[in-house]
């Protein structure tokens, strides 16, 4: 059986995936109350997997009128993405992160299943520690080069 946490990633998902437009308005109240919970069961769903690695982006505004606005990223083909992954890496990437972020790109279909488990397996702190002081500069500058690739024209299908 899953767990809360899994029912309310489920829900928030397709009601996503359901709305005319890339995001949903909701009120914290309201989820907590269909699912028989504490509202701080809602913030840690958000805040752990509704990420911008994972692509989305949460707004939050908290009191009686208050709600949550979900916004699926999207990623195109016209310099967006480059610039949003960029901005998303920054100087420095965890190993969660990263797979966070590696796990987005295979759901939207950048990468392969294959590709996917092979960037993964490189971009470990087991892998990378005995190598690298600083796992987290080298898995950023690996990451961004990776993407700056992937977006080159002169290797697309």
């Amino acid at each position: 059986m899953r767990n809360l946490a899994d029912r309310i990633e489920e829900y928030i998902k397709k009601t996503i995936g359901q709305a005319q437009e890339d995001f949903i308005v909701l009120q914290r109240g309201f989820l907590a109350e269909i699912f028989s919970c504490a509202p701080s069961q809602i913030n840690y769903v958000l805040t752990t997997r509704f990420t911008a690695e994972k692509g989305y982006l949460v707004e939050s505004r908290r009191g009686g009128g208050g709600y949550l606005r979900i916004v699926r990223l999207g990623l195109d083909p016209e310099g967006k993405f480059q610039r949003l992954m960029s901005e998303l890496i920054g100087d420095r990437l965890s190993q969660d992160r990263a797979f966070d972020l590696i796990s987005r790109l295979e759901e939207e279909e950048i990468f392969t299943r294959r590709e996917a488990a092979i960037i993964k397996s490189i971009f470990t702190d087991k892998i990378l520690e005995p190598y690298v002081n600083d796992q987290s500069s080298l898995r950023a500058r690996l990451m961004k080069d990776i993407l700056a690739n992937l977006c080159r024209e002169d290797i697309k299908d």
